[in-house]
């Protein structure tokens, strides 16, 4: 008897330990997230309908802002393509930053001919970045995730150590070069380190609408829409690293070309907003109109915005149908403000609505409709549905966050703040005490925001005088009205701050010599 009830109990209490072990993996910590990071090209602050837009549309984005965090007032680091992706990747503000402006490496040879570079590939590419560069990549190899780009790179060139595969990520497919990026229907993409050919004829950018031809005629833009859609072959790859990475955490970085021009998109989507926008006038390119010709420019546009919605509806049903979608979160935003150029029309539209988009004031400019961008983050269970945050932060502020979500070590010399806190909304976050931007490109530029408060320079590189601007955003937000001369100590608070921060560039092509030897305020 004695022997028997034993038994009984041998076998109770492997019944419950072989139970708990059955439900302990829902009593654990969760697995650690999966991260999918949309970088857009060129789309502009209201250039979706959950910031406003109202010609465009892209209800995809919108549930995902629904189902998470809208930001109000989230920066870019750089306004042009190569630096914001350089300190995004590194978590350095333009002060510190190695890369601050695009850098197109001219001393190789001609590497604005498409043709050229199609024959030799030691012209693709931009100027690289130092080899000890480390990327938000590396830090989520050693934290265990597998890596992923897919889209444009613009940070080096073939046969140098500063490609993706080098620069910790483990997958990539698209663009090495940002110039190649000017057409939709290239000769050839990457995967990894290697060219893959496309059947498309070699139509270079800028190629000038045929002398002669019907810009009324749709047979007269045939050479602009060619066979191997680039957006569409990255899409793919992007959907097989989910589907080959979703047992094991991940890191998706998602430079998407889109809306960068020239105007390319699929037939279907510009014939729809044909129909809803009606008759337009074709822009032509040749002289100084570049890129492109197209016979519906706005039609166009809003295609392409709205063929990225498609893919990006398309993928959030991929991680829901693979049972991952709660265990990712997705942050969608832009590299800098919209384009003016190449029939891009961000007056029509209100791209950076409720800034200014135009050429002075968007892309290219530290003016707020050139570095204020929309930003996104959805999390489901993790961050609040229908939420709102006025919380300032940059790019560079991503390696911080996602070191925080992770678990890696964040680098002491970081230049971001983590906004984790703001995500899951503690009570804990940390506030900037300055944004920090320094563009040597068209003209010279740096600016600051201190609170409330933003300091401009401009013509810092060439023969005009030097700008001194000061606005109030918080009742200015246009930056309309400049009150430099009402208040000196922002001034002098600015001045230290520029001062303190900088480091002087190491490629004399960033250099601005009123920056280089002290004199931004005129200090002796």
């Amino acid at each position: 008897m004695k022997h028997a009830l034993l038994f009984l109990f041998i076998i109770v209490i492997l019944a419950s330990c072989k139970n708990r072990e059955a439900t302990e993996p829902t009593n654990s910590p969760n697995p650690k997230p999966n991260i999918i990071y949309i970088l857009a090209d060129d789309l502009g602050y209201a250039d979706i309908g959950a910031y406003g837009q109202k010609l465009i549309e892209t209800p995809n984005i919108d549930a995902l802002a629904s189902s998470g965090m809208l930001f109000t007032q989230h920066y870019t680091s750089a306004p042009v393509c190569a630096p914001a992706r350089f300190m995004l990747l590194t978590g350095k503000h333009a002060g510190h930053a190695y890369i601050r402006s695009n850098s197109e490496w001219k001393e190789r040879g001609d590497v604005w001919n498409y043709r050229a570079m199609a024959k030799d590939s030691t012209l693709e590419g931009q100027g690289p970045m130092p080899k000890s560069t480390v990327t938000m990549a590396h830090h989520f190899k050693k934290a265990g995730y597998t890596t992923g780009l897919v889209g444009k790179w613009g940070l080096g060139a073939p046969h140098t150590h500063s490609i993706p595969n080098e620069m910790g990520f483990d997958f990539f497919y698209g663009y090495n070069c940002q110039r190649q990026a000017h057409t939709y229907y290239p000769l050839h993409l990457y995967k990894n380190r290697k060219r893959v050919a496309l059947q498309n004829d070699t139509i270079a950018p800028n190629t000038p609408f045929p002398e002669g031809a019907n810009p009324n005629d749709p047979n007269s833009y045939t050479d602009y829409s060619l066979t191997d859609y680039a957006p569409e072959l990255m899409y793919k790859e992007l959907s097989n690293f989910v589907e080959e990475n979703k047992r094991n955490p991940f890191f998706l970085y998602w430079a998407t070309p889109i809306p960068h021009v020239a105007l390319q998109a699929p037939q279907k989507w510009v014939d729809y907003y044909s129909h809803k926008f009606g008759e337009e006038e074709p822009y032509l390119s040749g002289g100084r109109n570049r890129y492109f010709s197209h016979k519906n420019p706005h039609a166009a546009y809003a295609a392409m915005v709205s063929y990225l919605d498609e893919n990006i509806g398309k993928l959030i049903q991929q991680l829901k149908d693979e049972g991952i979608y709660e265990n990712t979160l997705i942050i969608f935003t832009s590299d800098n403000g919209p384009s003016y150029a190449g029939g891009a029309d961000p007056v029509y539209f209100e791209s950076a609505k409720p800034f200014d988009g135009q050429y002075g004031r968007g892309k290219g400019f530290l003016y707020e409709g050139g570095i204020r961008i929309p930003m996104i983050a959805s999390w489901p269970n993790k961050i609040m549905p229908g939420t709102k945050s006025d919380h300032i932060s940059a790019h560079y502020d991503m390696l911080a966050t996602f070191g925080d979500i992770v678990g890696f070590e964040v680098p002491e010399d970081t230049d971001g703040i983590s906004i984790s806190p703001t995500l899951f909304e503690s009570n804990k976050q940390k506030e900037h005490e300055f944004l920090y931007w320094e563009f040597p490109s068209y003209g010279g530029q740096v600016a600051l925001r201190m609170g409330d408060w933003k300091v401009l320079r401009q013509n810092l590189k060439n023969e005009e005088t030097p700008t001194l601007e000061l606005y109030n955003l918080k009742i200015d937000p246009a930056e309309e009205n400049n009150v430099a001369n009402l208040h000196p100590e922002t001034l002098e608070k600015a001045a230290k701050i520029f001062k303190e921060e900088r480091t002087e560039p190491e490629l004399e092509d960033f250099k601005i010599p009123l920056l280089d030897h002290g004199l931004l305020f005129n200090e002796k």
